[in-house]
């Protein structure tokens, strides 16, 4: 019978060998090239995308104080 200590050994073995063997794939490479690639656009795109939801907010805000005679915050 295995101790837990040899049993969690034995796990972690094999998960560094299941990555080892995943990383080695054409798709792996592939997919961490692109994503690398692509993240600084994903986050640009995503900053400049909070802006404008948020200057589009302060127009709605301000239309709606000036139609509430200045009365709503």
């Amino acid at each position: 019978m295995l101790t837990p200590e040899q049993k969690a050994e034995r796990i972690a073995r094999r998960h560094r060998e299941r990555d080892e063997k995943m990383k080695t794939t054409t798709g792996y490479k592939v997919f961490s090239a692109v994503f690398t690639v692509s993240y600084p656009i994903i986050a640009t795109f995503t900053a400049i995308f909070s802006v404008i939801v948020s200057v589009f907010s302060k127009i709605s805000q301000g239309i709606v104080w000036v139609l509430s005679g200045g009365k709503s915050r």
